[in-house]
């Protein structure tokens, strides 16, 4: 039925680049760190006419690889293709994709008539959240940073970024139109899940589907970062060259258990305690913050009164 609907593979031309086979791509799932993306992906890939991406974040369309890693290579289109079976409608779920000045032009390009859902969460507590698993997995250390102090953190634009939710809009919506962006806010996923699942169904164009909630364990909370050890590295080096065909059923049948081998003592040790911001520090927000908020308001008429910050 969807092959039919739509053809595997579209022609694409950007920026100069020569005609490659760019795959179809149907929906993208956006938003930033720490705002539910992983919980939802992980519940839509239980729906029989859903692809959701392999891995979750390919990270190939943006040029934002992650909370560091930036590239402005082109798109590999094999690669990129390799991350989606044929059956249903295909989901991308490279969520640094929503803050990459290059991502919407590139999606207009190859597909037009994408949908995107945009998952967002009351900004400060998206922030610290964000900065509380930068430092448990020292991910700013391994990328020749340190954001240890958090106004070195804020200051860094590669944290504040994912934060200023109407500037990243306001470029997708330089491409594409409003209707096509379903904003979902990462608390509706905790005390309304169903409701909102259905909204992400219609909004795709699929048939609403009774999901098994309590069967999503992963929800990428506190307790899974814990720091990796040496022999944690040597493990997942280890783990990255195994065959993909070897590799997917193992992760499916341990994400089925609810079982993350990173957890176990030889492979990570304790994660530190959760890290809290000040009422000084939290007042470093408020200004670009809220004159963000504001432009995120007149762009979509998204609520915004609960999340402005008080200076």
């Amino acid at each position: 039925e969807f092959g039919l609907l739509y053809p595997h593979n579209y022609e694409c031309k950007t920026e100069g680049m020569a005609e490659s086979a760019a795959p179809r791509v149907d929906a993208f799932l956006l938003g930033a760190p720490k705002c539910g993306t992983t919980w939802l992906s992980e519940v839509l890939v239980q729906h029989p006419d859903v692809c959701i991406s392999n891995p979750k974040e390919p990270n190939i369309i943006a040029t934002h690889k992650g909370t560091f890693p930036r590239d402005v290579a082109k798109p590999d289109w094999g690669a990129y293709s390799d991350c989606f079976e044929e059956k249903g409608v295909r989901v991308d779920c490279s969520v640094h994709a929503f803050a990459c000045p290059e991502a919407p032009g590139r999606v207009a390009d190859f597909a037009p008539n994408a949908k995107m859902i945009v998952c967002l969460r009351e900004p400060v507590s998206r922030t610290v959240s964000h900065w509380n698993m930068i430092l448990d997995t020292n991910e700013d250390k391994e990328n020749g940073a340190d954001w240890e102090d958090f106004r070195v953190a804020w200051a860094d634009n590669r944290l504040s970024c994912d934060t200023l939710y109407g500037a990243s809009i306001s470029r997708w919506l330089e491409f594409f139109d409003l209707s096509s962006i379903l904003i979902i806010e990462a608390n509706r996923m905790r005390h309304s899940p169903q409701e909102v699942l259905d909204q992400v169904c219609a909004h795709i164009g699929v048939d609403s589907y009774v999901f098994d909630l309590g069967a999503v364990y992963n929800a990428n909370t506190a307790s899974d970062r814990r720091p990796i050890t040496a022999m944690g590295r040597f493990f997942r080096f280890t783990a990255s060259l195994l065959p993909k065909f070897i590799k997917k059923p193992i992760v499916k049948w341990l994400q089925g258990r609810g079982t993350n081998v990173y957890k176990l003592p030889l492979l990570s040790s304790k994660a530190a305690p959760k890290r809290h911001i000040s009422d000084e520090q939290r007042s470093l927000l408020a200004h670009e913050v809220n004159a963000d908020l504001i432009l995120l308001e007149e762009l979509t008429n998204f609520d915004i009164s609960k999340w402005v910050i008080d200076a």
